[in-house]
């Protein structure tokens, strides 16, 4: 019998189910950087969903079968995911990872992803990125920058404009699904106290070879100046 599916949460539905208490992915043990992650991913928009149903070459049925009933249908459903959920995912995830600490200690939310979309499930990278003419595959970026005296309370947009130009990074391709991981923060040091989240992202300037406007005259531009 096939799983009920649930649609992603919108608008008021997303207000109704997942605001109040007891609500979202329940933590335990570390395991804020893949609740983070997977309710990033699955919550409230449907473009990775393909990881929940499609027969992938290298597809691990039983990692699916948890993401998809125990993990993102109770989520869609009823806005909360039971720690004990996750940590089934977390023992799998050690099994085939051959990593015996996921299911105790805090990760990389880049090597969880790296780890279930290409290893568990074999789904193809997500994101080609070139810098020094060098192309690489990866399934999300993550924001490296210096500390930026003016940017107080940035938005994503600034981060990622200010993260690609200081790394001499450019977007081969429109992604299909572009996942970014905010500057990493610990106890002792915040680099920023809050970020303002980009409702959209314009990805015009990072696009590599992508044909622009000339701010001096309004032709096609030739030269592109950092």
């Amino acid at each position: 019998q096939a799983p009920d599916s649930f649609p992603p949460l919108r608008n008021e539905a997303a207000v109704r189910v997942l605001q109040g208490r007891m609500k979202g992915i329940q933590g335990h043990c570390n395991s804020c950087y893949m609740d983070a992650a997977l309710f990033s991913l699955f919550s409230c928009t449907s473009v990775v969903d393909s990881m929940l149903f499609k027969p992938f070459p290298l597809c691990e049925r039983n990692v699916q079968s948890i993401l998809r009933d125990e993990i993102v249908t109770p989520l869609r459903k009823t806005g909360f995911v039971h720690a004990g959920s996750m940590m089934h995912l977390r023992e799998q995830l050690t099994e085939k990872g051959q990593c015996s600490s996921f299911t105790n200690a805090e990760k990389d939310p880049e090597e969880f992803l790296t780890l279930i979309m290409q290893q568990i499930l074999g789904i193809e990278p997500l994101l080609r990125l070139q810098s020094g003419g060098q192309e690489q595959d990866c399934y999300c970026y993550q924001i490296f920058m210096d500390k930026q005296e003016d940017l107080v309370v940035p938005d994503v947009q600034q981060l990622v404009e200010h993260s690609f130009l200081s790394s001499e990074l450019k977007l081969v391709e429109i992604p299909s699904c572009f996942i970014i991981q905010m500057p990493r923060f610990g106890k002792e040091y915040k680099m920023f106290s809050k970020i303002i989240p980009s409702l959209e992202l314009d990805i015009t300037d990072l696009l590599l070879d992508s044909p622009r406007e000339c701010c001096v005259c309004g032709d096609v531009a030739t030269l592109e100046c950092s």
